[in-house]
């Protein structure tokens, strides 16, 4: 099987050995990212290997030959799973590889927003500390995250993970049920979730039950101390309301690892710098090495998979 990882310098930058891609497949290449160019080079390749690129209804019809779309990462809001049923293409995720990654990230931006660690390090840094000594060590409130409460939206692996890191600092967890859902013992409407949590983690994904699910009325309804934790995809909050909250002091902090428009653009009013209590990293969350070797040793797995007639890691 020819194959072709379309944006591999998305997942790589010279640290990763793809070597058990190439033995999985005949033929591999090795693309940067180009999306003027990715007809081409589809176009004569059974599996297509894909990060952040994506695969529309009508680049899948102008891949004849393409068989798998092997995906590296746990979302799919990238390719056109309709089509691609349609077309007979299988498409295949990667699952948990990345846990320890994203949540040592939502913990990062947590202890930073709470340990207000940016500002301290500044006042460090400029005099202030020096010249006012005790302005500046109380400036910023540090609250203790013992006895607090963590939401969590999405129930999954990730969520599972941020919440274990909650108990160990004394936090009392409490989950949401799925929006649409029947409702699930133990588990909180989202609207009966917001004005108690003290941190609301989302890990949920992306799509049309989903998109907007952090608005205007649901920031409104977080208690004006919460922090908000953002490391699955941008689309589940509303941008500009968040901004807006931020400004009127509605809400302490957000900490957002993904937004709506990646690389966003110079508009994104969570880019204006008079946005206080915010933290924004561009979509790294799951980057260490060691989860993205897994990620594309994961990859491999599912080709190998394929090719013998199993369905590893198959979305459709």
């Amino acid at each position: 099987m020819k194959a072709a990882f379309l944006d591999y310098d998305t997942v790589s930058s010279g640290d990763l050995d793809a070597s058990r891609i190439a033995a999985a497949v005949d033929e591999l290449q090795l693309f940067n990212i180009d999306e003027s160019r990715i007809a081409d080079m589809i176009a004569d390749v059974e599996v297509a290997l894909v990060n952040k690129v994506t695969l529309s209804r009508e680049l899948l019809n102008n891949a004849p030959k393409l068989k798998l779309v092997v995906l590296a990462g746990t979302g799919t809001d990238n390719i056109d799973l309709t089509a691609a049923q349609k077309l007979g293409i299988a498409v295949c995720n990667v699952r948990a590889y990345c846990t320890s990654s994203v949540v040592q990230q939502v913990w990062a931006l947590i202890l930073s927003l709470t340990q207000h660690v940016h500002e301290y390090s500044r006042m460090s840094r400029d005099g202030s500390w020096r010249r006012e000594q005790s302005a500046a060590v109380l400036s910023h409130p540090i609250r203790e995250l013992q006895g607090r409460v963590f939401g969590v939206v999405g129930w999954g692996e990730l969520g599972r993970g941020a919440a274990r890191v909650a108990e160990t600092f004394g936090m009392r967890v409490l989950t949401a049920n799925r929006r649409g859902a029947e409702p699930h013992e133990g588990r909180l409407r989202l609207e009966a979730l917001l004005p108690v949590a003290d941190i609301l983690s989302l890990h949920c994904p992306l799509n049309d039950a989903t998109r907007g699910l952090i608005g205007p009325r649901e920031l409104a309804l977080m208690q004006p101390t919460a922090l908000l934790i953002n490391t699955a995809r941008g689309g589940l909050v509303d941008g500009p309301a968040l901004a807006a909250a931020l400004k009127s002091g509605r809400l302490a902090g957000a900490g957002l690892d993904v937004l709506a428009q990646e690389p966003p653009s110079e508009d994104d009013p969570l880019l204006d710098p008079g946005v206080p209590n915010l933290l924004i990293t561009p979509h790294i969350a799951w980057a260490a090495r060691e989860a993205r070797q897994r990620c594309i040793d994961e990859m491999a797995a599912n080709i190998r998979d394929f090719r013998a007639g199993g369905r590893r890691g198959r979305v459709v």
